[in-house]
């Protein structure tokens, strides 16, 4: 079974909005839990413009199911994933000024560098995923870093897909079987939808966990989060 993690930044977003803590991000991950949701992502970055780090503290008693932390291994976010010590770490390598995620890891050049932040995660039983492009070399060299996964960044796929071009699947499937060889497993996130999900699920084998946040927040504005949720989970297990 393919699991869903909900990423929940954008609830931040709208609460940042308007100050105050309305709507509640801590509420709104227990609620996503209850409608079926099988973990909890969230993205903090340095200026804290979406999720703050107070609330990956705050989240950390109320997700009983998988919480997941992605971001950049900068200092902050290493000691705070060492502190609150959640179900998995997704190690991405954004810059401070990006709006969204937008490239994945070069594994063979931060090999050293990767290798040492992910002893530091093992050491505290964290299951570590490191973003990457459906690149075959970045796949073998996510091998040698000490990584338990990898997460495809699906914005290509996407993007091809919403044109009519289903080729586009085929470097995830390949990279998705070479990570199954290489012991690694299989996460994938970034502009998956309702659209896709189900054509991604069913042509990419070894798929453990899908990571969406925008466009199912966006889908719920118009159908409700329990509805959204609901179709994310029977498609993934069509």
């Amino acid at each position: 079974m393919t699991k869903l993690s909900v990423n929940i930044n954008k609830i931040a977003t709208l609460r940042n909005a308007r100050g105050g803590n309305y709507p509640n991000v801590v509420q709104a991950a227990k609620d996503i839990q209850d409608f079926g949701a099988h973990g909890i992502t969230i993205h903090p970055r340095p200026d804290e413009r979406h999720i703050r780090y107070q609330d990956a503290y705050d989240l950390k008693n109320v997700v009983f199911t998988e919480y997941n932390i992605e971001g950049n291994p900068i200092k902050k976010f290493i000691d705070l994933v060492l502190d609150i010590r959640p179900t998995q770490v997704t190690l991405v390598p954004d810059s401070v000024d990006a709006i969204t995620s937008n490239a994945g890891w070069d594994t063979v050049r931060h090999l050293d560098f990767l290798k040492e932040v992910i002893q530091q995660f093992k050491l505290k039983n964290i299951r570590v995923s490191i973003f990457v492009d459906p690149v075959e070399e970045m796949i073998k060299g996510a091998a040698q870093t000490g990584a338990d996964r990898i997460e495809l960044y699906t914005e290509d796929f996407a993007h091809q897909y919403s044109l009519g071009n289903e080729q586009a699947i085929n470097a995830y499937a390949t990279c998705a079987r070479l990570a199954h060889e290489l012991n690694l497993g299989v996460n994938a996130g970034h502009d998956l939808s309702l659209k896709n999900i189900e054509f991604f699920k069913q042509n990419v084998p070894h798929l453990a966990e899908v990571s969406i946040g925008h466009a199912l927040i966006t889908e719920a504005i118009y159908q409700g989060l329990p509805t959204v949720i609901e179709q994310y989970l029977s498609k993934l297990n069509s």
